[in-house]
């Protein structure tokens, strides 16, 4: 005789079931997101991760012109990165170049990107449009033009500027060579960088500010607000992430700045005191064929950004948390 208990456990599912059902449903929940993007995800793994881990590789070896003729490999270790961490060119030349060319490269192309945002955001849709488009030409030059521009017009025989300053009676053409200077020549890349930075931090902001409310600055206003309090209070809250995001995009890219050093004279490697860490890299790997120590510079200059990206982010959490 069935009893109610045996028809209760009769109608209950099997355990196993139940548990592929639950799978079933996880996998129609999870599983569509990842399938669309896996072709991303496989594109970068191809494009990203695996020249990452072959630079890496390489800069564990001796590897020079021979090893890659012959296709031999010569693992050594971290040998490469004892030799570079010992090398007195590293800390009195090559990285304090690269920080601080880099930290001045990011501050000033924020604040000037900031104030012709700013500027840009004052302006009718006509006038706007024209703006953008004359300073987006700046970010459409190459940078290798870019260069050679910036290189003719600061020529200390020849150049504009050098001509200004004579008409001026400031400079003798030819009495300085500004290539030679260590500040001057940094000075110069920096001009360079700003010009071909700022439009995309310009035209980013405008895009933030143009999603803050009016109401916001009217409220302000109504406090008795002054126009320093209310970009203070108002707009900076506003459009931080998007600044967040420009400044470590800026560092990244300030800091593996190449073609605007290497095609500046003396920048090629010819003078070591302007050399950077992309510099140091590549004239290290293609100029004196080691390949081994020139991927060991890559991934230290990879590592000092990841350092640098992480730092940041984290200040910015703890700023959110406030």
């Amino acid at each position: 005789m069935t009893t109610m208990n045996d028809t209760h456990e009769s109608a209950l599912p099997p355990a196993d079931t139940s548990r592929s059902s639950r799978l079933s449903m996880w996998a129609r929940r999870h599983l569509p997101p990842w399938l669309l993007l896996a072709p991303g995800l496989l594109t970068l793994a191809v494009l990203l991760i695996f020249p990452l881990f072959r630079v890496f590789d390489l800069s564990l070896q001796d590897y020079g012109l021979r090893n890659l003729l012959k296709g031999t490999t010569n693992y050594v270790g971290f040998a490469n990165y004892s030799a570079i961490l010992s090398d007195p060119h590293l800390w009195t030349t090559v990285l304090p170049n690269t920080v601080g060319f880099a930290a001045v490269c990011v501050v000033l192309t924020m604040l000037v990107g900031v104030a012709v945002a700013l500027f840009l955001n004052t302006l009718s849709l006509t006038w706007r449009n024209i703006c953008i488009g004359a300073i987006m030409v700046a970010w459409a030059v190459p940078a290798l033009t870019g260069t050679y521009v910036f290189v003719w017009l600061f020529d200390p025989t020849s150049g504009f500027v050098a001509s200004v300053l004579e008409s001026l009676g400031l400079f003798t053409p030819g009495s300085a060579d500004w290539w030679d200077s260590r500040l001057a020549f940094y000075g110069i890349a920096a001009l360079n960088v700003v010009y071909h930075g700022f439009p995309f931090i310009a035209v980013t902001t405008l895009a933030g500010l143009l999603t803050i409310p009016e109401s916001l600055y009217e409220a302000a206003k109504v406090d008795g607000a002054s126009a320093f309090k209310r970009f203070t209070n108002v707009t900076i809250p506003m459009i931080r992430p998007i600044l967040a995001v420009c400044i470590i995009l800026s560092t990244i890219w300030d800091f593996k700045v190449f073609t605007q050093i290497y095609l500046m004279p003396g920048g090629d490697g010819s003078n070591r005191h302007m050399m950077n860490l992309g510099v140091w890299s590549y004239t290290e790997s293609f100029g004196q064929g080691k390949y081994g120590m020139g991927s060991a510079i890559a991934v230290l200059l990879t590592l000092v950004l990841l350092a640098i990206s992480v730092v940041y982010m984290r200040a910015l959490m703890k700023e959110d948390e406030l």
